[in-house]
């Protein structure tokens, strides 16, 4: 009896964990933080920063990220204690302006990684976070849950595909409808 309940409470928390990773890695990362990085990567004043930062100190770097992380982390908290008090829309405001300083933070330590692994203790703490995304990802109910997310993420695609051949494409009836109204508006407006 015990053991069961044990057993359950353990698939309880490995569900939880599983759901918020899938929600951070497929909708905060995949869906806004990445391409918000892509676009902070290509910007050509951070690549001249990016070959500065190899001459900085590592432990002045290591001061600046861990900074940057915790400006980031308190910023996810005071936004999650901002939602579950019912200021929904000022918890998302503060979530979603939080995510240029986040994905900042991940470039910088893309950038400099080799540094801040320098410090034992913060090599230490980042392979028991890898492993524990590994231990996590290596979970049946991971997998299980992925195959599905992926499922409706095709499906999803498909049907947006087919939404927009089937009235954005350039022959389109809806398209030529939208195209004579804005003539014909055009035409009243000079009127």
């Amino acid at each position: 009896m015990l053991t069961t309940i044990k057993n359950k409470i353990i698939l309880l928390f490995q569900l939880i964990l599983v759901i918020l990773y899938i929600i951070f890695e497929e909708l905060i990362w995949e869906g806004i933080a990445k391409p918000v990085y892509t676009f902070i990567h290509s910007l050509k004043m951070l690549q001249k920063l990016e070959a500065k930062l190899q001459d900085v100190n590592p432990f002045i770097i290591l001061v600046i990220f861990v900074v940057l992380l915790v400006i980031v982390e308190a910023f996810g908290i005071y936004a999650g204690m901002l939602f579950v008090s019912g200021q929904a829309v000022l918890g998302l405001t503060l979530y979603i302006s939080k995510i240029p300083i986040a994905a900042f933070t991940f470039w910088l330590f893309r950038v400099t990684e080799d540094k801040l692994m320098q410090f034992g203790w913060f090599k230490w703490i980042y392979d028991w976070i890898m492993k524990g995304i590994d231990w996590l990802k290596s979970r049946d109910m991971y997998v299980k849950t992925m195959e599905g997310v992926n499922k409706i993420k095709t499906s999803v695609k498909a049907y947006v595909l087919a939404f927009k051949t089937k009235y954005f494409s350039g022959e389109s009836p809806f398209m030529d409808k939208i195209k004579h109204l804005y003539t014909v508006l055009k035409r009243s407006l000079k009127s």
